[in-house]
């Protein structure tokens, strides 16, 4: 894994931008999770509506500290098992979570990545907003060409200006078939 790589994403997402990188399955778009108008230009991109949410995925449990509420004992051993891994919960979140993250809902969509590449970055960003990387109704991309067909400046009208991307984080898909499972406390599996 290349440092210069990494450095420049973080530089990249502090500064407001939108990055791609690879994740378990899927190449995956990521921003500040606390800045809305980052948020704003992923939902753009995909032509998302802002109502469904987003995800955020970190390096460790503590990175999610100032989005979640606490668990209880029994819900904490619940997520706890799940990770880290492919497998997405959806939690109770602070009231001050940007609607554009959280969407209508008072939960938030998190996950604590496997994925060694996902992890460093985190590591070295913070959390990040971790949604797939494809317009709203295709398919997600699972290769850098595929990324670049559906995202080059010649496919999406530039927004206001910014490439449509602004940076692309080499890497690998960690192997896995499917993105991840997203799950509820009480036993639902929404995907």
């Amino acid at each position: 894994m290349n440092n210069w790589h990494l450095q420049q994403a973080r530089r990249c997402v502090e500064q407001g931008g939108v990055i791609a990188y690879p994740t378990e399955a899927v190449w995956g778009l990521g921003c500040d999770p606390t800045n809305e108008s980052a948020i704003q230009r992923i939902l753009d991109i995909k032509k998302r509506p802002w109502q469904k949410g987003m995800l955020v995925v970190a390096a460790s449990l503590d990175q999610l500290d100032d989005y979640l509420l606490p668990l209880s004992a029994e819900d904490f051993k619940q997520v706890d098992a799940t990770w880290p891994g492919p497998v997405t919960w959806v939690l109770p979140c602070e009231e001050h979570v940007p609607a554009p993250l959280r969407g209508e809902h008072n939960t938030l969509a998190v996950r604590i990545s496997a994925h060694p590449q996902v992890r460093a970055l985190c590591e070295v960003t913070g959390p990040l907003v971790s949604t797939s990387a494809n317009p709203a109704g295709r398919e997600p991309a699972r290769s850098m060409v595929q990324l670049r067909q559906y995202f080059s400046p010649s496919t999406v009208k530039r927004l206001k200006g910014n490439d449509v991307i602004d940076f692309i984080l080499p890497g690998q898909l960690g192997g896995q078939k499917q993105p991840s499972q997203i799950r509820t406390l009480d036993g639902q599996i929404l995907r």
